[in-house]
């Protein structure tokens, strides 16, 4: 009995320990589980296969074209005798059957429509991977966001406790008559103060948090345990680095490379085209009310024909219609080379900027550790006049702000560094 007693009381300390443990999310699984779960990805992935499956090879294209046809039909009163192709005054029954097998055997529409399928496949993979792109470059941000609130959230808590501290010191202090009553006043407030910040900061982690993981549509997860960790992957080696790939420029040279394609399916229209044909056909005819000497399959044979040929169709002049499809053509590629320029010269232009915000962070990094280190400094002095009765309280509070203040500068700083490092990986290269 005592066994059981001292197990179910194991089992529910173990369930109790178990649900206040910290579910910790790093940028990667977020990245992974928002791919996963994105609508508007999963749709660029079955327009991929829709793609696909619409692709026709050029051995395809060439393949002959078989068709088969049935025909029966009755004439009444003056009609043709099919054995005498003369026009006779009887009622008819007919009979018609045709087969009929076409195929192309030079036809450069045919490479030029196959070389555009290809081209349209890779175009849907390009705009899934602008999608993928976008949404990452949106998560870093919402991540980030929820990481510097949560970080700040863990100074202003800190500061808290020792405000905690400093109150129940003056208090007791005050109650001895070792301090005035104004020492407590403002010491009070300022720890309102702080609790009032703190509280804010707590609703605005929970928003933060609430919107990264409606950004990656997850909602089986308990919020107030959710943990962000800091990203830590080593910088990627100089010779990735090297590698520009980002899916909007890669978007815009498929359309420039398709453009190009697109004129030479024009100029095809003026090319000649060789193909060759074979046709079967054969018919049964019957006068009505009148019995037929010839039967059913002996008429099938002896009426039967065929035909085998080629055919070269030759464009001479049609107006001058194709050449103007073609310079019309030739515009177009012109207008979408200038929008790839224009792609490129955009993605130069933001990592410029965001590798200038990257240096100016690094040059604020060594400012603000110098205040950081000056407000420490303060902050022990200013405690030590505090404790001993010559600093008053609502000096003591100042100096102490401005210490949560310097350290959450830096760490902001530095988590900035992180995101801008991030992103350009992101704009450059599409990885993290």
């Amino acid at each position: 009995m005592n066994n059981r007693i001292v197990l179910t009381v194991v089992f529910i300390l173990f369930c109790a320990f178990a649900s206040g443990q910290e579910n910790p999310w790093s940028l990667t699984k977020c990245m992974e589980m928002g791919l996963q779960n994105n609508i508007e990805i999963k749709i660029r992935q079955l327009e991929i296969k829709r793609t696909q499956k619409s692709q026709n090879s050029v051995l395809n294209r060439m393949l002959p074209t078989i068709n088969l046809y049935g025909e029966q039909g009755y004439n009444f009163g003056s009609t043709i005798d099919p054995s005498t192709n003369g026009r006779v005054s009887s009622n008819l029954q007919n009979n018609n059957f045709y087969g009929n097998a076409r195929a192309n055997l030079i036809d450069f529409s045919a490479f030029a429509n196959a070389q555009k399928d290809k081209i349209n496949i890779e175009l849907a993979k390009a705009e899934k991977d602008v999608v993928e792109n976008e949404y990452k470059l949106q998560l870093l941000e919402s991540y980030y966001q929820a990481l510097y609130t949560q970080e700040l959230l863990k100074i202003q808590k800190e500061q808290l406790k020792q405000a905690t501290f400093n109150l129940d010191r003056v208090t007791k202090e005050v109650a001895i008559g070792s301090r005035p009553q104004s020492d407590l006043y403002d010491m009070q407030l300022s720890f309102s103060e702080e609790e009032n910040l703190n509280l804010e900061t707590e609703q605005l982690y929970v928003i933060k948090k609430t919107q990264l993981f409606q950004l990656i549509n997850v909602t089986d997860v308990a919020i107030d345990k959710v943990v962000l960790e800091l990203y830590l992957n080593e910088r990627t080696t100089d010779a990735i680095e090297k590698i520009v790939y980002n899916p909007k420029i890669k978007l815009a040279e498929l359309h420039y490379q398709n453009s190009l394609k697109s004129i030479g399916l024009e100029k095809a229209s003026n090319l000649p085209t060789l193909s060759a044909y074979y046709g079967y056909s054969t018919f049964y005819y019957k006068t009505l009310n009148q019995v037929n000497t010839d039967s059913f399959k002996n008429q099938l044979e002896n009426n039967r024909s065929q035909q085998i040929g080629m055919q070269l169709n030759v464009p001479v002049f049609n107006g001058f219609r194709n050449n103007k499809k073609i310079s019309a053509s030739k515009i177009v590629s012109d207008k979408i080379k200038l929008v790839l320029e224009q792609e490129k010269q955009q993605l130069d232009k933001q990592v410029v900027l965001e590798e200038q915000n990257k240096r100016n962070y690094l040059q604020l990094q060594n400012k603000l550790m110098e205040k950081l280190r000056y407000a420490k400094a303060s902050l022990i002095t200013t405690q030590a006049k505090f404790i001993s009765g010559k600093a008053e309280a609502i000096l003591y509070s100042t100096v102490k702000n401005q210490l949560l203040t310097a350290e959450y500068e830096v760490l902001k700083n530095n988590l900035q560094l992180q995101y801008i490092d991030l992103k350009i990986n992101l704009l450059k290269n599409n990885i993290l």
